[in-house]
């Protein structure tokens, strides 16, 4: 049976397709190169969708402010006073009806060349998701593209003060103070703007609902936030008489990349922007485009069915939920327990489980082999398993992650901190002995990347073929198995299945092996219609175990930090 199942393989395409190998601390776009969207070649996508990825989120692609200097092109440079890094971050949007200057092999024909990778995405048979961010734009927002019937932002407000029908929020009477300490681009870096000032007047308030004109260092003082009429400054709610003009405008702007041919959008920090304004875009955005699917980027467990139910996301992260049960379990750490996984679909997620996207890895949180997180690549194994094939909802791989890159070192504005910059210009090291110079042939990895790569790959297209995993009902097995000899709280089991296909799921995050009598328990048995003798297959290695009488359980032996795909045909 086909599978509904989103696989998403997220890329940045400015660090993709690059194959300069300086990676120069604070370096500029000459000294370490960018990737371009056209590196993303026919090839390279035939080998994504190889590992069974039916999802391409292109992350960054809008054109966003930068330090470096594109005015050559008629392109108005940022001031680095208030930028992020030397290629700056792709969450501080400067056009949202522009493609980023730095991807393009040809900046004049920049568009275009977004939609050449669309139509190279969907040839490859995969569909494609790029960001939405709808709550802050950069300092320097101001649209060169935009369609001639649309007012740009802020291009109709009242700075004297608060209003609804403000695209922004303004502190009236002040000017912006860009925080003290800030050196962008390193103290090597020299340009005319670097002068610790920006000019803006009235100063608008930040990003990170900072409402005064001095944010500190440490907030978003990059970006500027949206207001969508729902919340003053002080926090009070209105009552909206009208749609404020905000919410139109964004709405076109879904509409102008969903026209493209863009199938999805991952939306940056929805629980900043009012549900409201969700409820309203989202029924008008799938009546038009009824395969259109949006993800949305949450961490409050506690709004999550809000979000779902009445702001219409198909999708919320699970970060606050199963990452931080499975981050816990794959570092060993005090106290991490394989209940806390219960914990998740039992209370967290109860009732929306299947709207939950699943994740190891993304551009915000640490590399698994980094040492701020496993520090062994390998170790990913167990919970990718549960990730992956937990329920119904996608799961997501980044880019690098499936050869182990371990994002060493200071990077520029990004730090030594176990993530790979989406600040600054940079490589991936690993990833590249993958893409080798362009052939995507993984000539350049060690004998055990390739094999955490065959792991990746076996488990996203089992994971994708079987009916089961990809749409099947969920029990799991663990209080049938707690008294069990062997049994520990670092081993998670539950079975998947539909009428003809059953999966015994069985991972252990023990750093040693473990032996155990997995027990079925008899309501189970009855609803997968098991007894007697059975022979059980392994989805991932293809070896067999068997029992003479499933009512006595199974008899299994586990590598440690390691799983088990258990299927069972149906007679």
């Amino acid at each position: 049976m086909p599978t509904n199942k989103l696989i998403i393989y997220q890329l940045l395409p400015r660090l993709f397709g690059n194959q300069n190998t300086t990676n120069k601390f604070y370096g500029s776009v000459e000294e370490n190169g960018v990737g371009k969207l056209k590196d993303i070649t026919t090839k390279a996508l035939s080998e994504i969708k190889a590992m069974g990825f039916t999802h391409v989120w292109y992350t960054g692609v809008l054109e966003h402010a930068t330090m470096t200097d594109h005015s050559a092109l008629g392109i108005t440079p940022d001031d680095p006073d208030v930028v992020k890094g030397r290629a700056g971050s792709p969450y501080a949007i400067k056009d949202y009806y522009d493609i980023a200057t730095d991807l393009a092999v040809d900046p004049e024909f920049r568009i275009s060349e977004f939609k050449e990778l669309v139509g190279r995405t969907h040839k490859a048979g995969m569909k494609v998701i790029i960001d939405f961010v709808p709550n802050h734009v950069a300092r320097t927002y101001g649209s060169d593209l935009k369609p001639d019937d649309v007012r740009d932002l802020g291009a109709d407000d009242d700075k004297s003060g608060y209003s609804q029908h403000n695209d922004f929020y303004y502190i009236a009477g002040q000017h912006f103070q860009v925080p003290q300490g800030y050196s962008p681009g390193g103290d090597e870096f020299s340009s005319p703007l670097k002068d610790g000032k920006f000019d803006e007047f009235p100063a608008k308030a930040t990003g990170n609902d900072v409402f005064n004109a001095a944010p500190s260092i440490n907030d978003w003082f990059e970006t500027i936030k949206l207001n969508y009429g729902v919340y003053r400054p002080d926090g009070q709610r209105n009552e909206l008489q009208e749609i404020p003009p905000l919410w139109n405008k964004m709405r076109h702007i879904l509409s102008y990349w969903a026209d493209m041919g863009v199938d999805g959008f991952r939306c940056d920090m929805i629980e900043m922007v009012p549900v409201e304004f969700w409820a309203w875009l989202t029924p008008q955005m799938k009546q038009a485009y009824p395969s259109l699917i949006l993800i949305g980027e949450a961490y409050d467990k506690n709004q999550y069915g809000n979000y779902i139910h009445n702001g219409g996301f198909d999708y919320l992260y699970d970060k606050v939920g199963l990452y931080d049960a499975i981050r816990r379990l794959t570092c060993n750490d005090d106290g991490a327990s394989t209940w806390e996984i219960n914990a998740v679909w039992n209370h967290h997620t109860a009732g929306i489980d299947e709207h939950m996207l699943r994740f190891m890895e993304n551009h915000d949180e640490q590399r698994i082999a980094s040492g701020f997180f496993a520090g062994d690549a390998m170790l990913a194994v167990p919970g990718m398993i549960v990730s992956a094939t937990l329920n119904t909802g996608p799961v997501m791989i980044y880019a690098g992650q499936e050869v182990g890159e371990p994002a060493v070192g200071a990077q520029g504005f990004s730090g030594d901190d176990g993530r790979t910059t989406i600040f600054d210009y940079w490589c991936m090291p690993e990833l590249q002995k993958w893409t080798n110079n362009g052939a995507f042939n993984g000539g350049l990895l060690s004998p055990q990347q390739k094999q955490l790569r065959e792991f990746y790959g076996k488990l996203l297209n089992v994971t994708a073929k079987s009916d089961a995993l990809s749409n099947g009902e969920f029990y799991e097995l663990m209080m049938a198995n707690e008294q069990q000899p062997g049994f520990d709280t670092k081993l998670y089991i539950y079975a998947r299945y539909t009428a003809d296909e059953k999966v015994l799921v069985i991972v252990n995050f023990n750093r040693e092996e473990r032996s155990l009598n997995v027990q079925i328990s008899d309501d189970l048995l009855s609803k997968l219609a098991l007894q007697g003798a059975q022979t059980f297959t392994d989805l991932l290695t293809g070896k067999t175990s068997n029992t003479d009488n499933i009512s006595n359980g199974l008899q299994i032996e586990i590598n440690a930090m390691d799983g088990l795909l258990l299927a069972v045909k149906a007679d």
